[in-house]
């Protein structure tokens, strides 16, 4: 089995030792990622902004491993509070629009007080 690490400037810098993504047997396991700006490091405005941004993150890290959103298989969905999940719910099927990948949404309190954290399984 060949491992491969995925890293994109395009995405949040791991803030620990861990990595963006990574590559093997054809998947390509996206690492959480949270509302956050990758450039300035600044979270987005409400559930909404968070979800969307996260994605937009996931996109970015599944881009550079040369995968992408329509190419998920599996989404996990970590909210701070379940009471947010019908406007996470909206932000997150602008990105899925037919055939949606797999999903869990649970209630998991993402590090640093952010709303919500997303990771993905994607095919390569």
């Amino acid at each position: 089995m060949t491992k491969t690490v995925i890293r994109t400037d395009r995405a949040p810098v791991p803030a620990g030792p861990y990595s963006q993504a990574i590559a093997a047997s054809g998947l390509v396991f996206v690492a959480g990622q949270l509302g956050i700006d990758p450039t300035t490091r600044t979270p987005s405005e409400g559930i909404g902004g968070q979800t969307k941004q996260a994605l937009l993150n996931v996109k970015r890290v599944l881009e550079a491993s040369g995968s992408s959103l329509a190419k998920a298989v599996k989404i996990s969905v970590f909210l701070r509070d379940m009471n947010d999940f019908r406007e996470m719910n909206e932000a997150y099927k602008e990105f899925f629009h037919d055939d949606p990948p797999a999903r869990t949404t649970i209630q998991a309190p993402p590090p640093g007080g952010y709303l919500v954290e997303i990771d993905a399984i994607a095919v390569q």
